[in-house]
Parts: C-alpha cells; structure tokens; sequence
C-alpha cells in the first residue's frame, strides 16, 4: 500500500521516462513520504505493441469493415509476418535481443509498408549505419507501419509521444475536450484503464497526482481521472505539471472539477506536501493550487512556507519505472533527434529557471523561468553518482532551460576530479563564454552534445529577441564546441514579429552558411508561436502584433495575432525544412535558395563569405589573473639530457607525454622542467584549481620573466594538448 500515486498519462518518450515524477518522488523521499510512481504510458505501448494484442487488433478492424486503404490492406495481407516477428522486434529495441540484428537487416525478413518507402532516402541520410543502429531503425519503421495501421482502423487520436494531442493545442474553451469524455472509451482507454485499475488495487493510494507535461499527455489524464471519480470516489486526484503551468492558469470552467480535485501549478515540491496533508492530515494550507468551493474555482496561496531550495529537493527517483522495458528507436536523420529517442538517459536539472531569463518569445513572466537557482557542482555530481547506482546508467540529459557556463565549468571539473566515465548533453546559450578551452574541458567530462536556440538568424531580430547574441558570436561558439566533438544542435525561427521576407532569406543564407563550414551538425525549424505569457504576448504593440484574443475558460497560451507585415510565414515552412535536410547532410550548397521554394523570393543580401569571416576574426583576448589552470594530459616520461656550447653545459629534460591519439615531446631547461613537472601534477583536475596569478607568482619567486615562459614553444605545445585557460 502507498498512500501517494505518481502518473505520467500517455504519452511521452519511448526510450526514457518523463522525469516529472522521478523528481517529486526523490523530494518527497526527504519528507518520509511514500510513494509509488508509474510511466503509464510505456505500460500502454508496451500492452499494446505484442502479439496477442495485435491478434485482437488485426481482427477488430477486420471485422469493423475498418481496412479501407491500400496501404492497412497491405499491412492486413502480412499480419501473420506482423505477428510472427512483434515480439521479438520490441525485445531488441529494448535491448535484449542484440544478436536479432542480423536478421533484422537480411533483405525482406521484415514486412515492409508505407514506411519503407522511405528507405532508399533513409539509407543516404544516415549514411554507412552500423548493424545495430540499421537494424534499429528498420525496426522503428517496422513499429511505425504498425502504429499507421492503429490510427487508420483502431484509433485516429493515436501516437508515439502523444494522444488527442489535437485536443490539448490552443483548447482556450474545455467544450470539445468534455464532449470527447462523453463519448465511448476508445480501444487504448481500455487499455490505460485496465492497466491503472491494477495499479489502483495493488497500492491502494488516498492521493493520485498526475504530471501532464505536453498537450499530448490531457486527454488520457482526464480519462483516467474520470475512471477513478466513477469506480474509487474516495481518492483525491491533483494535476500538475508543464501543461497546467502554462496553460491553465486562469482556468474558469468548473467541469475540469468534475475529474480533478487539486490543480497545482510551478514547482511542485511544497504543493504536492501540502496536498498530502490535506488529503490525509486535514490540513487547510496549500500552495499555487486551484480547487472548487461552493461551485466556485478559487486559487488557494495560502501557506506562509517558501519552496523548497534547490540543495533540498533530493536527488530524483526512478524506482518503480520499468526502466530496462524502455524501446529505443531510430526515427528520422536528425543527430540530435536520435538522442531523444535512442537510449535512456537519466534526467537532471544544474539550474531552476534560466541565468539569462530575456528571450522575449519565452514564458519569462512565470517562476519557473524567471526565479533562477543554481545547484552547486559537486551536489550534483553527488545526484550523478546515486543515479548511476541506482539505475545502472551512465548518460544524463541536463534539462536547464540554458544551462550557465560557469556551472558547466564547474560541474565538468567535479566530474574530472572524481573520475567518473558519464555521458551527458544539455541547452545552452551561444554565448560568447563558451571558449576553446571550456569546450575542451566539458568534452573531457564526458558532454557529448549541445543544443541552442541560434533563432532567426539576424542581428536585428536577435536584438528584438534580447537573446544577447550575435551571428558572428554563435559562429564562433558553435566552431568551438564542434573543434572540440562536440555536437552542435541549433533551434532556428520563422515568422517571428515583424520579420521580412528579406530577413527570411537572409536567416536561411547564414544558417546554409553555418553548415557549409562545418560549424552546425544538426538544426530544426519551427514556426514563432505568440504565448500569453512571454514579453511579445505580454506587450504586443512594442512588437508590431495585434493579438486575437478569444474567450478563455480552459487552456491560454498559444495566442493567434495578426503581424503588421501581413505575410504568411507558414509558406516558407517546407523550403526551410528541405534545405535543412540537405545542409545536415553536407549537400545542397552550391544550389540557389530560391529553389528550395516554390514562389518567388528576393536575393539574399549576406556575404557569401559572412561567415567564414566572422571565424577568421575572432580576437585576441588577454588572460585574466583569476582564470583557472588546469591540465587535462597525463604525467610525462622523463629524460634528462646535457648540452656544451662555447664551453658553457646546460641540463635539459626531455617530456614524453602521451595521449589516447597520439604522442609528443617537448624540451626544456631543467630547472623550469622540475619546476613545471610539479606544476602539472598540481593543476590536474583531481586538485583545487590555480589562477594564472598563483601560477605567475608561483614561477616568479625562481625565475624571471613569466610571460615570456608562457609564450614559449614548449607551453604552446601544452596549450594545444590539454593545458587549459577556464
């Protein structure tokens, strides 16, 4: 028995659990609070993607006369090869089965539907795959084809990383929402409620809390509440999570209350205690929470307690997860998009809310952004390394909204000095921070990839944006990190307020440049979307926008507006997406951008050579006394040699280093040898870190001339080896 249930509704990742729950599950471990937690969705993927499911569902649409176009009855005709190989398919997309590759990838093993009419692009896009990752992704479309099958003859509503999806976008009134719980459970409700009435019986809670992060995760949270208001009416149900956060702060409809008792919003550390213990202590105090009193919505703020600080919250908890069920999946040619959905990461947070919090796009107005909270380094480590424990995995997706460089800096020398072999990525900023030396750094800790939002890519939308950037600087951080294998994803935008078609193509020209130089390895396009709560929502006049606004008793974020420009940026979206395509693939950039369109566009007014200028003129910048020292490379091998000229002999050592690619020497006097072998050994990460200062004055109490030293052959050697500036 648990008193507290945690749920994430389906659907979000296939690979990975949404970390909502694991997150209060841990704080609430500080509190003495028990609590059981499931990924709901991965239990319904899991029941519905196996053989004797599809048997059902093969013969349900059958029989419904459901099997209408060519490609379910081709689907339909090679059920028994569908059949045959389902099991086996999600077992190696789980892991578990490795050697099936092979069999995977014999020609026509796997039945082939609409999905593989994309293999030939598939097979130039990903280039010479290796067998498991072919295999996998001829088992995504293999999946995918069967997912086709279910939303053409089962369930229209239906999808991977979401469900309804339609019904949570830009649901200003809950009419349609509530008409659509009116209507008959649907074959995957059935599904999702026999699996969370098991769950029900088995922890018998007092308190059900549903994290619904995504439009996508509504519709099943409200079909799960309304089971429970029908069959257990004396457990209390609450919602929380990145929807409601957003959208559904001035809810007014008192029918949401017909399937919730609680809806708290912003973090939901302090909230979800309170709500325990009003639930099973009777207490009256809660925090950011909407409940219904005498038929009226009323938002209770009535506790005096703080939330909790970020060092208090506890480490997030993945018991209870089904974490070696999880499937990864191969879906499309996009880097960056194989690490949402190939493999499982543990999830962290290195910040509350955002270091820089003046997007002007972004939910800046609300807490979860706008109270920023660093963690020190070395507690997150310490969150690191119970993870690894606890769950047998080494790779972490930090989940800032921009993690800061200085935590970065400093969570990667924790990490070096524990020694500790982890994989992580993270969101950044391309800020003029992030040098050489401290990609190098985060790529020795184990960061493998970043993602930014590069935007539009204009210096006077840059400027609109506040995003406190240039082009010229993103490219120059984006060449960094890629000279130091470090991946480079880029968020771009379209549309936003009071772009120019000019401004469109020139955005396009300068990201056609960024990947022609090699300096972008993956990017997205996605469309301006107005939120009630950003500073353009919040202000829109200053930003040349007239918002329509509409009657909102539900959900209020995505706003429609009219730009003074009057242009349809939606036109462009196509173009964009294939030239990007093209440019990931190293292709395509010789061919004029007018083509990538079919209406006509004027010429870009960007220097072809914009770009490769702006890496060309990076400047030189002095090395502050505070910056940190720190050697990366091991300890050399060691010779000591002598030299007669003109009669004078002079002792010199010989430094033999070698690195996992390669080997390399350097000579020096003995006495700054000695000196500078010691200095090695005390400025690797496994010790605190000097300035340039205490290196200075560590060099001058024996020798004269220190920048002189520093500028020689021998530390340019080291500078370009490991020796880094921080």
């Amino acid at each position: 028995m648990k008193d507290l249930l945690l749920i994430t509704p389906p659907f979000t990742q296939l690979n990975t659990p949404y970390p909502g729950t694991a997150y209060l599950k841990g704080f609430l471990n500080t509190k003495g609070i028990e609590a059981f937690q499931m990924d709901l969705g991965i239990e319904v993927i899991l029941e519905l993607f196996k053989k004797e499911t599809f048997e059902e569902i093969f013969q349900l649409a059958f029989e419904n006369d459901r099997i209408q176009t060519e490609n379910c009855e081709r689907i339909y005709a090679l059920k028994d090869h569908y059949l045959k190989s389902l099991d086996d398919i999600i077992l190696f997309l789980q892991g578990k089965n490795q050697t099936f590759a092979r069999q995977i990838c014999t020609t026509n093993f796997l039945p082939q539907a609409s999905r593989f009419a994309q293999l030939d692009d598939m097979d130039f896009a990903f280039g010479a795959m290796g067998m498991q990752d072919k295999a996998k992704h001829l088992a995504t479309l293999y999946i995918e084809d069967l997912s086709d099958f279910i939303v053409e003859c089962i369930d229209p509503d239906f999808g991977f990383s979401r469900y309804a999806e339609r019904l949570g976008q830009s649901a200003n009134a809950f009419d349609e929402l509530y008409a659509q719980l009116q209507d008959h459970e649907t074959y995957i409700d059935q599904i999702t409620l026999e699996i969370l009435e098991t769950r029900i019986k088995n922890t018998q809670p007092k308190l059900i809390c549903f994290s619904v992060p995504f439009p996508g995760n509504l519709y099943s949270a409200f079909r799960c509440a309304q089971f429970i208001k029908a069959n257990y009416p004396e457990i209390q149900i609450a919602m929380g999570g990145g929807f409601p956060n957003t959208e559904l702060r001035s809810v007014t409809d008192i029918r949401v209350f017909e399937f919730f008792d609680f809806i708290a919003l912003d973090d939901g550390e302090l909230p979800i205690e309170l709500l325990y213990n009003a639930v099973l202590k009777n207490d009256t105090t809660f925090k950011r929470t909407f409940v219904l009193e005498n038929g009226t919505i009323v938002y209770k703020n009535n506790s005096s307690s703080p939330d909790y600080k970020q060092a208090d919250v506890g480490t997030p908890d993945y018991s209870d997860l089904l974490l070696d069920q999880y499937i990864s999946v191969i879906e499309i040619a996009n880097p960056m998009h194989s690490l949402w959905s190939d493999g499982r990461w543990n999830k962290l947070t290195m910040a509350h809310g955002c270091y820089w919090g003046k997007c002007t796009f972004c939910d800046i107005s609300l807490d979860y952004i706008k109270i920023y909270e660093p963690v020190a380094a070395s507690l997150l480590v310490d969150r690191m390394e119970t993870l690894i424990a606890q769950t047998g995995e080494t790779g972490f997706h930090y989940v800032d909204e921009a993690a800061p460089p200085s935590l970065m800096k400093a969570l990667a020398l924790e990490i070096l000095k524990r020694n500790l072999s982890v994989t992580w990525w993270t969101n950044i900023r391309f800020e003029k921070n992030f040098t050489q030396d401290l990609c190098i750094l985060l790529k020795a800790s184990g960061c493998i990839a970043v993602s930014g939002g590069l935007e539009v890519a204009s210096d006077r939308l840059l400027k609109l944006i506040d995003k406190g950037v240039t082009v010229e600087q993103v490219a120059q951080v984006t060449r960094n990190f890629t000279e130091a294998n470090i991946m480079v994803h880029s968020y771009l935008m379209y549309g936003y307020p009071t772009q120019t078609f000019q401004e469109t193509v020139d955005s396009l020209e300068m990201v056609r440049q960024l990947f022609e130089v090699g300096v972008l390895q993956s990017g997205f396009w996605h469309q301006f979307a107005l939120t009630a709560h950003s500073p353009v929502g919040l202000n829109p006049s200053d930003y040349g926008i007239t918002p329509n606004y509409k009657n909102i008793s539900f959900a209020n974020n995505d706003v429609d507006f009219t730009d003074s420009t009057g242009i349809d940026h939606s036109q462009f979206s196509f173009g964009l997406k294939k030239s990007l395509f093209n440019f990931m693939h190293g292709i395509g950039f010789d061919i004029p951008l007018q083509e990538w369109f079919d209406f006509d566009i004027p010429d870009t007014d960007i220097d072809p050579d914009f770009i490769y200028n702006a890496l060309a003129q990076e400047p030189f910048s002095a090395i502050k006394p505070t910056a940190k020292i720190v050697w990366l490379g091991g300890l050399p091998l060691v010779s000591e040699f002598s030299k007669t000229k003109r009669g004078i002999t002079q002792d010199f050592l010989d430094f033999t280093f070698h690195d996992t690619a390669d080997s390399y020497q350097i000579t020096i006097e003995k006495d700054k040898g000695l000196w500078l072998l010691d200095c090695l050994e005390q400025i690797r990460p496994q010790h605190q870190p000097q300035s340039f200062k205490q290196l200075k004055t560590s060099f001058e109490t024996e020798f004269e001339d220190f920048d002189v030293f520093w500028y020689s052959k021998p530390i340019t050697i080291l500078r370009a080896s490991g020796l880094l500036v921080l």
